[in-house]
C-alpha cells in the first residue's frame, strides 16, 4: 500500500517560503555576521568574541547567536514544512510565513545587542506549533 502526492498549484507556497528562509539565513543573516565580524574584528574561526579581545564583544555575540539559533532551528522547521505540505499546501504555506516572519522578528531583536528583544519574534510558534499539527494529522492519517 502507498500513497501518491499530487503536486499541485498551491504546493508553491511552502516551496517559495523555504526559498524565503534559506535566503535570509544564509544571505541576509550571515551577512550581518559577516558585518559585525569586519566592524568588531572578530577573526575566523572564532565563533564567539571574548571580552578578553574584543570590547564590543556582547554586541558581536548576539548577532551571532541570532543567526546561530535560526541555523539550528532550520532543519525543524523545513521538515515539518515539507511534511505538512504534503496534505495541505495552504495551511503549512501561510503556517510557513508566520514562522519566517517570526523568526527574522527574532533575528532583528536579538541582533540588536539587547537579548530579551528576541521575544518580539515569540508569534513564530504560531506557525511551529501550526506545521507540528498538520504533520502529526498528515501522519495519523497515513496510518489509519
Amino acid at each position: 500500500m502507498g500513497t501518491t502526492v499530487v503536486l499541485e498549484k498551491e504546493h508553491a507556497y511552502p516551496a517559495a517560503v523555504f526559498i524565503a528562509y534559506v535566503l535570509a539565513v544564509q544571505f541576509y543573516m550571515a551577512g550581518k555576521v559577516m558585518g559585525a565580524r569586519k566592524k568588531y574584528g572578530v577573526k575566523y574561526p572564532t565563533l564567539y568574541a571574548d571580552k578578553r579581545d574584543v570590547k564590543e564583544a556582547h554586541e558581536f555575540n548576539c548577532i551571532q547567536r541570532a543567526h546561530q539559533n535560526n541555523v539550528e532551528n532550520a532543519p525543524n522547521f523545513y521538515g515539518l514544512l515539507l511534511i505538512a505540505s504534503l496534505q495541505n499546501p495552504k495551511v503549512a504555506g501561510i503556517a510557513g510565513v508566520v514562522y519566517f516572519l517570526g523568526r527574522l522578528a527574532y533575528f532583528s531583536g536579538y541582533a540588536s545587542g539587547v537579548p530579551s528583544k528576541r521575544n518580539v519574534g515569540a508569534f513564530s510558534y504560531l506557525g511551529l506549533f501550526t506545521l507540528l499539527g498538520q504533520s502529526g494529522y498528515f501522519v495519523y492519517n497515513l496510518l489509519t
